[in-house]
Parts: structure tokens; C-alpha cells; sequence
């Protein structure tokens, strides 16, 4: 998408100007879960503050329309707790596993997850 006026004097650059629907579409797609702003201003070639005042010039919008309706916006239902039956035979006992390598040799230490502190104070004391 060309956002550039083609009518710019040489030398000179010229203020992008984006269509509101492109400032819409990207905009949308910051919505996403676990969308990076950033990522998706470097993909559509955009300065990722621009990108950041768009999402909140929306998010303004979004609450000044929805104060001004009498329809009040659902919000997304909450995902339902599902029980999971788990088997409580031959189950371990919590532990702490530490594994060494160096080189071709490799050292495995086991440690009960009781004891936490213990192993934490041994291995600040293996480490220095």
C-alpha cells in the first residue's frame, strides 16, 4: 500500500496519511493474544509509537461510544473450569533435578523439593 501523496517536491519528504480503514485493520489485528505492537508495526512498516497511539485513540472511542449507548457491550465469557481426573499411582515424589555437562561427561544430582533452600544454599556454595 502506497501512503506516500505521489505529489511530494523533490527533496522534500511529505507526511504519511493512512486511510481509516487501514488504521482499522491494523489496529484490529494488535487484538490478538499474545500480539506484540511492535511486531506488527515492523511487519505493516510503521513507527511502533504511532502504532501504540492508534490502539489507544481506539481503545477511547471504543469507551465513549459505549458510554453513550444504553446497550451496555458483553463482555467475553470467561473460559469454564474443566476438572481433570489425574491417577495418583505410582506418583513420585517431588524432586529437584540438577544435570552437569562438560564435555563428553555428564552429572546428574538429585535433590527432594522439601528441600529447596538446601540445595540452593549447596549449589550457590558448588557455583562460586
Amino acid at each position: 500500500m502506497n501512503t506516500i501523496e505521489e505529489e511530494a517536491p523533490p527533496g522534500r519528504r511529505r507526511r504519511r496519511r493512512y486511510s481509516v480503514e487501514f488504521k482499522a485493520q491494523v489496529v484490529a489485528a494488535c487484538h490478538g493474544p499474545g500480539v506484540s505492537l511492535a511486531a506488527i508495526a515492523l511487519h505493516h512498516k510503521l513507527n511502533a509509537n504511532l502504532l501504540r497511539r492508534w490502539v489507544e485513540q481506539a481503545e477511547v472511542n471504543e469507551r465513549v461510544l459505549v458510554a453513550r449507548s444504553d446497550v451496555s457491550v458483553p463482555s467475553p465469557a470467561a473460559p469454564a473450569f474443566v476438572p481433570v481426573a489425574l491417577e495418583t499411582r505410582n506418583v513420585r515424589p517431588a524432586e529437584i533435578r540438577v544435570e552437569v555437562r562438560r564435555a563428553d561427561q555428564s552429572i546428574t544430582v538429585s535433590w527432594p523439593a522439601s528441600e529447596a533452600a538446601q540445595c540452593a544454599a549447596w549449589l550457590r556454595e558448588w557455583l562460586a
